[in-house]
């Protein structure tokens, strides 16, 4: 029996999969109200937003406001989430070992995001990932975003490694669509951020883990050869 292997590449969402930055979210948003003359929101209640974007977020910050007048806040969100990027955020526990274990593997990672490309770019030196992480897609740097699959075969592409040969990981639903979609293995990651009527079981993700420190068994990984084989 071959021993198991980490992939040759793998590919992560940034938001809920490898940064913990629902507080700099929180932040952003109360000092948008607090503008407004509104009391603070808690994190609990803007949590399951985060990984829906800057439109869902405002929608939980001011679920009031008709979605026009919310829609034309969105410069202003991220203006100020620009100054409070990384100034709370951490990286979920685990991260940093997994991170560490795939490169002692020889494994090569990036990331996947449908964060706005710069504001994903400015994090990557506040956590000393600028020379270590291989590839970088933004939500605006392409004509497309999850859950399309373009993002994810144009890293595959952009780093030289097959789709077959890399994985996605990724806590939100268009993750595991977009995965599908591109044919490249799935990994969901229920640390992240969803709502209560989510359902990870239904995304059809290759496999689930509940905690990072899971993804240091090479075995847990999956491999498109190995599952075509299995079927």
């Amino acid at each position: 029996m071959t021993a198991a292997t980490f992939p040759r590449a793998a590919l992560f969402d940034l938001d809920g999969t490898l940064l913990d930055s629902a507080p700099d979210m929180l932040a952003t948003a109360n000092r948008m109200r607090a503008s407004r003359d509104i009391g603070p929101m808690t994190l609990e209640v803007l949590r399951p937003h985060v990984s829906k974007g800057a439109r869902a977020m405002l929608a939980a910050a001011f679920p009031e406001m008709e979605q026009g007048t919310r829609e034309a806040l969105v410069p202003e969100f991220l203006t100020i989430y620009q100054e409070e990027l990384g100034r709370h955020s951490v990286l979920f526990d685990g991260v940093a070992e997994m991170l560490e274990a795939l490169e002692s593997a020889g494994t090569t990672w990036g990331i996947v995001t449908n964060k706005p490309e710069y504001l994903a770019r400015d994090i990557l030196p506040q956590l000393g990932w600028e020379t270590r992480c291989a590839v970088l897609i933004g939500g605006d740097t392409l004509t497309e975003k999850k859950p399309h699959p373009l993002p994810l075969q144009v890293a595959a592409e952009r780093i030289g490694i097959a789709i077959a040969d890399c994985v996605y990981v990724g806590d939100d639903e268009r993750d595991i669509q977009a995965s599908r979609a591109a044919g490249m293995p799935s990994i969901a990651a229920l640390w992240g951020y969803r709502q209560a009527h989510e359902d990870p079981a239904e995304w059809g993700a290759d496999v689930i883990a509940e905690r990072p420190a899971e993804l240091l068994d090479p075995a847990l990984w999956p491999s498109l050869r190995h599952l075509v084989g299995a079927t």
